[in-house]
């Protein structure tokens, strides 16, 4: 007999942090909460690109803080592409886009970090066609190959708008890719909130998944685009409860993220609410609770 699986390992999305809070500080709170690691953002602010371009010196300072407080930065959610997709009619941006997984890789590489989520838009400030769609799986194909010069997992994310919307049509473009180092990072809250049947994509496309967010939306209705952010977990109207059922019968073990903002000063008191939530959810699979009370 195999040994039962223990718990899935746990992370926090960078931004259900605030953001002035230092690196330490950071990696502090993310151990006191009792989580396994913390999920770095490089979105398209300028602030955060600039993430890409640090020195070794500063690479490695927080490498070692990571070290010190057993708290790795798992993944990174590279959402900077956003701004710069590889889908763009412009030649420039599409470039830019290349440069970017290109420091991402080289900085994940050095950080330690096993995992890059990518966003799932062929374009998004751009009307999008035919030709940005295939220029976005050329990217894709372009960003897996250097995964796997560096050997680290690439996993894009289900999305918050009609184009990768369902982990039905990541398989559809993972057949297009056909590379082991791309993957799918479903977020649970963006397939309940476009209304697609969330426990049947999970066990679908389950040997695909690399990783998992765990966020509450509320679903799109005739004459109402839904809420795909900014939500508290045990505020919208994701099924934990069958999700984490849906883990269980699947056997799945892939890490996963809890995706929160933090935008007032009840940050804590609201990450401290979605853990009992899940734990509610993981009492109900009987599965083990993933966080200490």
């Amino acid at each position: 007999m195999y040994k039962e699986l223990s718990r899935h390992r746990i992370g926090i999305y960078e931004k259900a942090l605030p953001n002035d809070l230092g690196w330490e500080e950071k990696l502090r709170v993310t151990k006191e909460l009792g989580f396994d690691f913390l999920e770095i953002s490089v979105d398209e602010s300028d602030e955060r690109r600039s993430r890409l371009d640090w020195d070794d010196e500063t690479i490695y300072n927080l490498r070692r803080l990571c070290e010190r407080y057993d708290i790795p930065l798992q993944s990174m959610c590279l959402s900077a592409h956003r701004k710069y997709p590889f889908g763009s009619h412009d030649p420039a941006i599409r470039q830019q886009a290349v440069i970017h997984i290109e420091k991402a890789i080289s900085l994940a590489y050095k950080l330690g970090i096993r995992v890059i989520q990518l966003a799932g838009y062929d374009v998004y400030y751009e009307p999008a066609d035919e030709k940005t769609h295939l220029r976005f799986i050329e990217g894709m194909k372009l960003s897996s190959k250097l995964a796997e010069k560096a050997g680290i997992m690439l996993a894009v994310e289900i999305m918050d708008t009609n184009y990768l919307n369902s982990l039905s049509k990541f398989e559809i473009l993972n057949r297009a890719v056909n590379s082991p180092y791309f993957t799918a990072y479903p977020d649970v809250g963006n397939i309940t909130g476009w209304n697609y049947d969330v426990c049947t994509e999970l066990a679908m496309a389950m040997p695909h998944i690399t990783q998992i967010h765990l966020k509450d939306t509320k679903k799109v209705k005739p004459g109402y685009d839904g809420q795909f952010r900014d939500l508290v977990i045990g505020e919208g109207e994701v099924d934990f409860d069958a999700i984490f059922k849906t883990f269980k019968a699947t056997n799945c073990a892939v890490p996963l993220v809890i995706e929160m903002w933090a935008h007032d000063e009840d940050w804590r008191q609201n990450i401290i609410h979605a853990q009992r939530r899940l734990n509610t959810a993981c009492e109900q699979a009987r599965l083990p609770e993933l966080f200490a009370e």
